[in-house]
C-alpha cells in the first residue's frame, strides 16, 4: 500500500520506561510510523517531555517528503500525542490528526486518583504531586489546550484498570464541544490492547478515511 501520511508515534510506560507496543500494527492502514523518543521523568519534568516529541516532529516532517503528519501513541505516550497534536508543533493546526490509545488525560480526575494514590505517574512527570491552582498540573491537562479544530481518534479498553476509560469518554465530550472531530471507540478489553486486533483496526481505518486522502 502506497504511504497516505507519516505517523509519529510516541511510546507509553508511565513517562518512567518504554512500553512495547510500537505502533508497527498501524502501518498496513498506509502510515509510515516513525518512532519517537522523549526524556522519562527521572530524568527531566514537564514540559520537556512535549519539548521532545515536538522535536521528533519537525524531523518526521522534514523527512515527510509532503506526505501528511499524525500523531499517535499509546497510554503516556497518547497524552503527549494529544498535546502535541492540539497544541502543534510549531501552532495550533499544523497536525493532520490525533491517534489516541487509552490515554491518561485528566490528572485531577477524582477516578484516576483513587485507582492510582499509591502510585501516581502523574507525580512523577510533574516533580511533585499534582493540585488544584498549580501551574503545572493545569497546564498537563490536556483539556486546556482545546480549540484548533483537530481530528482526535479516541481508543479505550472498558475494564482499563491502569488508565479509567472515563478519561477518554470525558474528553471526548470535551472535544466535540470545543468543534474537534472526535471519534471515540470504547471497547471491550484492559490496558495495552492490540492495535491489530479487529474492532481496533477496523474502528482506526475509518479514522483514517476521514483525515487523509484515498489510498
Amino acid at each position: 500500500m502506497t504511504d497516505r501520511g507519516v505517523l509519529l508515534w510516541i511510546h507509553g510506560g508511565g513517562w518512567r520506561a518504554r512500553s512495547e507496543e510500537d505502533g508497527a500494527g498501524l502501518a498496513p492502514l498506509g502510515l509510515r510510523v516513525v518512532p519517537a523518543t522523549y526524556r522519562f521523568a527521572a530524568e527531566a519534568h514537564w514540559p520537556a517531555q512535549l519539548d521532545d516529541v515536538r522535536a521528533a516532529a519537525r524531523a518526521a516532517r522534514a523527512a515527510a517528503g509532503g506526505l501528511p503528519l499524525l500523531v499517535g501513541g499509546d497510554s503516556a505516550g497518547a497524552m503527549l500525542a494529544l498535546h502535541l497534536g492540539l497544541r502543534g508543533v510549531d501552532r495550533p493546526g499544523d497536525v493532520r490528526a490525533v491517534l489516541a490509545y487509552w490515554a491518561p488525560v485528566d490528572p485531577l480526575d477524582p477516578r484516576w486518583r483513587r485507582l492510582r494514590r499509591h502510585d501516581d505517574p502523574w507525580a512523577d512527570l510533574l516533580g511533585h504531586p499534582p493540585a488544584a491552582g498549580d501551574p503545572a498540573t493545569a497546564d498537563a491537562t490536556v483539556a486546556g489546550h482545546l480549540g484548533s479544530g483537530v481530528p482526535v481518534l479516541l481508543v479505550h479498553g472498558r475494564d482499563d484498570a491502569a488508565v479509567p476509560a472515563t478519561q477518554s469518554v470525558d474528553l471526548a465530550g470535551r472535544l466535540l464541544a470545543a468543534g474537534h472531530p472526535a471519534h471515540l471507540w470504547l471497547t471491550h478489553g484492559g490496558h495495552a490492547l492490540d492495535l491489530a486486533r479487529p474492532d481496533v483496526r477496523a474502528v482506526t481505518a475509518t479514522f483514517l478515511d476521514t483525515v487523509l486522502p484515498a489510498a
